[in-house]
């Protein structure tokens, strides 16, 4: 069974109505090989569902984040991007410039989130972590 068949499933197994809608907007969000936000979700929609609106996609991935099953991050200009949690644990470094996304590898910060549990007995819990500055493009440029 796909990702977006086993959100589908959870979904109707907690008793929420899972609609064409919500059906569509799930997919898309499951096969994106990027985080996408919810004008994003609606424009490759519509031309599947000229009925489908904006106040859907959004309320349809409050329900998602709000039930675990997909994750938000700020990206450029403040915006809300969601992916789902089969994308795991990740870190996204985004330029204040030009917007662009590069994801990146967290071994690095293992150190560190150790480090906060050893002296602080926090146990951090890293599902997006994203880091805000200006891309090797961007410097060469200026």
């Amino acid at each position: 069974m796909t990702h977006c068949h086993t959100t589908l499933q959870s979904l109707r197994q907690q008793g929420f109505r899972v609609t064409p809608q919500r059906e569509m907007i799930v997919e898309t969000l499951a096969h994106s090989e990027t985080h996408l936000s919810a004008e994003e979700i609606h424009q490759r929609l519509q031309p599947r569902s000229k009925t489908l609106n904006l106040a859907t996609v959004y309320r349809t991935l409050d329900l998602l984040v709000e039930q675990g099953y997909a994750t938000r991050l700020v990206g450029k200009g403040g915006k809300f991007l969601y992916a789902t949690r089969q994308h795991s644990r990740h870190l996204h470094l985004i330029c204040r410039k030009c917007g662009r996304t590069y994801p990146a590898d967290l071994k690095g910060l293992e150190p560190f989130i150790a480090h906060l549990k050893q002296t602080y007995g926090f146990q951090v819990e890293v599902e997006h972590l994203t880091f805000y500055g200006v891309c090797p493009n961007c410097l060469q440029s200026t």
